[in-house]
């Protein structure tokens, strides 16, 4: 089994605090980026990547800047070059500025079966500082129009940490969510990323975000008031209902092999101890490329026995499933305590074995880039 990333590059605007890949405008790109995406999964199986598809996932920038048809036409191509199994789980993310329920109908009947919704926030005035192109008004709608389309599994994303914020004006943004009803909810504290409005906005003093102790508030906060909601905290920024978790994010963190198509897209291979290749974040490139018929994607890394164990731990300790000891003796001839005796050490109370499972506490996962230093 094997899972299907497509990267689709458009936004309408770029947001100030946003370093994904992504390109504002080029509407004559875009109309031919479909055909370009059944191509390279055409390339792909000739390079030996082979199905049938167990989950698929539409992400960008923004995916639904494509047609319904457009869609429908890359998943068809998906069913006839991989196949894709029964019951397999196909997102698309979506930002609600760019939806009417005819277009989430049309989505539906095209083959997507879960929704991921681009709300960040639910206060226009929040929507305003991070620069987003939808009002809370517009989010709401989507919410509803995905409803009524049939859309039973779905997602909202969901920004903390704001500027300004504290957990009064957390609690009323989390209550407004969860009047909603979503299935899944991914939570992200703003960070500044290099090379973003956002990032030289802070350096220049002009953009004031909360101090560490009022994060690390925000985040035991949510995780205390989305427990009592009946959320599962499945992994460090994730929460579902039952039975919602993201089964294609949890391919990523359980290192299975994921293909990535479309430009800026990663692929996870894990024959062996596992190797990563990427197409370019370069729009005009990756056309190029699959208009000469070119293999746009270029090799990373491979990795090594000692690279794998600790990619292994990265990835698994972020999520409470955590990692498996026995499994990870099978796969390396060695336990985690005996391959990183000294990680173990100094990372201390906050990672146990409990259940034959090693897992990060909820603190662990709050100073989770700081302590997994120690792995890597």
């Amino acid at each position: 089994m094997t899972s299907l990333y497509l990267h689709v590059p458009f936004c309408r605007s770029k947001c100030p605090y946003c370093d994904f890949y992504s390109v504002a405008g080029n509407e004559a790109a875009l109309r031919a980026y479909p055909g370009s995406l059944c191509r390279h999964m055409e390339l792909s199986r000739e390079a030996g990547w082979s199905g049938p598809l167990g989950t698929l996932f539409f992400g960008g920038g923004t995916p639904s800047l494509l047609s319904p048809e457009e869609i429908g036409r890359i998943l068809d191509a998906g069913a006839r070059i991989f196949g894709i199994a029964e019951g397999a789980e196909i997102s698309l993310e979506a930002n609600p500025g760019t939806l009417t329920l005819e277009s989430l109908r049309g989505y539906r009947l095209a083959g997507i079966n879960r929704i991921s919704l681009g709300l960040q926030s639910l206060s226009d005035v929040r929507l305003r500082r991070l620069g987003r192109s939808h009002t809370a008004g517009q989010g709401r709608q989507a919410v509803d129009w995905s409803r009524k389309a049939g859309f039973n599994n779905l997602s909202c994303d969901l920004m903390f940490a704001l500027p300004g914020e504290d957990l009064s004006s957390l609690r009323s943004e989390i209550d407004a969510f969860l009047a909603l009803a979503p299935d899944h909810l991914s939570c992200y504290g703003l960070t500044v990323e290099e090379a973003t409005p956002f990032y030289h906005l802070h350096r220049a003093g002009e953009l004031s975000l909360p101090e560490e102790e009022d994060f690390a508030a925000q985040f035991m906060a949510l995780h205390q008031w989305l427990a009592e909601e009946g959320f599962g905290h499945y992994e460090i920024s994730n929460y579902a209902r039952p039975g919602f978790e993201c089964r294609h994010n949890r391919r990523y963190w359980q290192r299975r092999s994921v293909l990535g198509v479309g430009a800026g897209a990663h692929s996870f291979s894990a024959k062996g101890w596992g190797r990563r290749s990427a197409a370019a974040a370069d729009l005009e490139h990756f056309l190029n490329a699959i208009a000469r018929g070119e293999e746009p994607a270029e090799l990373l890394e491979v990795f090594d026995r000692r690279g794998a164990m600790a990619e292994t731990l990265f990835l698994g300790l972020r999520t409470d499933a955590g990692v498996d000891e026995q499994e990870f003796r099978h796969l390396f001839a060695t336990g985690v305590a005996e391959a990183f005796p000294r990680a173990v050490s100094q990372v201390g109370a906050r990672l146990s074995l409990r259940e034959g499972r090693w897992r990060m506490d909820l603190e662990g996962w709050l100073l989770y880039n700081h302590l997994i230093t120690s792995f890597l």
